[in-house]
């Protein structure tokens, strides 16, 4: 069995039946079992309609290796997340594919304390093992339980608010028919916002198009949904909400590099001195507030699996990547949707101004490109001749994650993607919009000599 094409860098996500079915799922669970050596897992699944199927596999897979199986049935990648570090598991696996279209499925593992399983930690190796199929016969077959983690769960996240200080916004939630409406449900009677939900109900055929914000043709619907409520804000989850995106009062999407800042000045002023974790694409504003605010900021690659070992070696209260994955020590260093629009509701609440202001001062301070994609022929020539053309006369240069060149007035970041054949820049300068998009145009113009 070749199961090369389905495991990626951080997961295992594949098209069914043809890279991933019943049988290799069954298999993979008996990989994971054979490598962790666990006593108890738990198993969760998104609303995909293959996610019932293939946990079943799982869990069979599990049990056959004589793992306990705590079955929390349906939730977001973040509930996997809470009932390991909650009830003390050795494991867990979500059955997901987040954002994929409605023929793909995954699963994303973490170990105990939720610790990340990826590429470099262990994620090969459960792929060779599932190649093999040779496993170990276990003294006895593990045992299903079913556990209801909701009262838990909801008292976790509402602890990230105080009710008292809550105001009554009106706030637009997409959930673009993925496993997020179920968790607003849980937490909303708690809460004094009005929320005017828009593809609400969990639907695995993804009636209105994958749920994927970071796609420009998917926002409309939210932007739309917020100007016509007059609401105080509008919020669009990914598919098993691990990720969240933001709209102003005017249903103007805010880049997720500018959240980044605002959600790290809230931890900053409940912890002064507390560490905050970003990554190197766009840092000039987050270093900025994080400076103002007292606390020491910490600089990590990109890519979920990094940024938590960052966060718990550092013990950072909060880390942010501006791709919408925002990180928590209270939720031990992982990263959840929901705990950050409820932060971003109570900064909201206590701010006395909208959200397009505090975002435009920042904008104009640290104007920015927003994450530019270009598919090349050959990536690493293209690199390396950026590198030449810039590095020579840089102040600073970093290689943290790909290429970060720093100058006086303007900075970039250019770096290949960990998860598709692409390269990705960011181009940001201090307070000037327009040497922004001529550096950003000129890089771009060298790049696309590699198409």
């Amino acid at each position: 069995m070749d199961l090369s094409g389905c495991f990626k860098a951080y997961d295992v996500r594949g098209r069914i039946p043809d890279e991933l079915n019943v049988e290799s799922v069954y298999r993979i669970g008996r990989a994971y079992a054979e490598w962790l050596r666990p006593r108890r897992i738990a198993v969760g699944r998104d609303i995909r309609q293959s996610s019932a199927e293939f946990a079943a596999a799982l869990t069979r897979g599990l049990t056959d290796a004589g793992v306990d199986v705590v079955d929390i049935g349906l939730c977001g990648t973040e509930g996997v997340y809470f009932a390991t570090f909650s009830l003390g598991l050795d494991g867990g696996v979500m059955v997901t594919a987040s954002h994929n279209p409605p023929d793909y499925n995954g699963l994303k593992f973490v170990r105990e304390q939720s610790r990340p399983v990826s590429g470099d930690t262990g994620l090969q190796e459960i792929r060779r093992l599932a190649e093999a199929g040779h496993f170990t016969t276990p003294a006895g077959r593990g045992s299903v339980t079913a556990h209801d983690l909701a009262s838990e769960y909801r008292q976790h996240l509402l602890g990230y608010v105080e009710a008292a200080r809550l105001r009554p916004l009106t706030i637009v939630t997409n959930a673009g028919n993925g496993g997020a409406g179920l968790a607003l449900d849980l937490v909303e009677p708690a809460l004094p916002f009005r929320l005017v939900k828009v593809h609400h109900e969990p639907d695995g055929s993804f009636p209105h198009g994958v749920p994927n914000p970071m796609l420009e043709e998917n926002r409309a619907v939210t932007a739309e949904a917020v100007r016509r409520a007059g609401a105080d804000c509008g919020i669009a989850f990914d598919g098993d909400y691990d990720r969240c995106f933001f709209f102003d009062e005017q249903g103007r999407f805010i880049e997720g590099y500018y959240i980044v800042g605002l959600l790290a000045s809230r931890f900053l002023l409940q912890e002064r001195g507390a560490r905050i974790v970003h990554d190197p694409r766009l840092v000039w504003n987050t270093l900025d507030i994080v400076r103002t605010l007292g606390g020491a900021a910490v600089q990590c690659r990109s890519g979920h699996a990094f940024i938590k070992d960052c966060m718990r070696k550092a013990d950072a209260v909060y880390g942010g990547e501006m791709s919408a994955h925002h990180y928590f020590r209270g939720f031990a260093y992982c990263d959840s949707g929901m705990i950050t629009w409820l932060v971003m509701a109570q900064l909201l609440s206590e701010a006395g101004r909208p959200l397009s202001a505090l975002v435009d001062e920042r904008m104009k301070r640290f104007p920015a490109s927003g994450e530019i994609n270009r598919r090349l022929g050959d990536a690493a020539a293209a690199i390396a001749a950026v590198r030449a053309r810039y590095v020579p006369g840089a102040v600073a240069v970093d290689e943290t994650d790909g290429l970060s060149v720093e100058f006086e007035r303007w900075r970039f970041n250019l770096r290949s993607s960990n998860t598709e054949p692409l390269v990705r820049l960011n181009v940001e300068s201090r307070g000037d919009a327009a040497l922004m998009q001529a550096r950003t145009l000129e890089i771009l113009a060298l790049l696309d000599q590699f198409r």
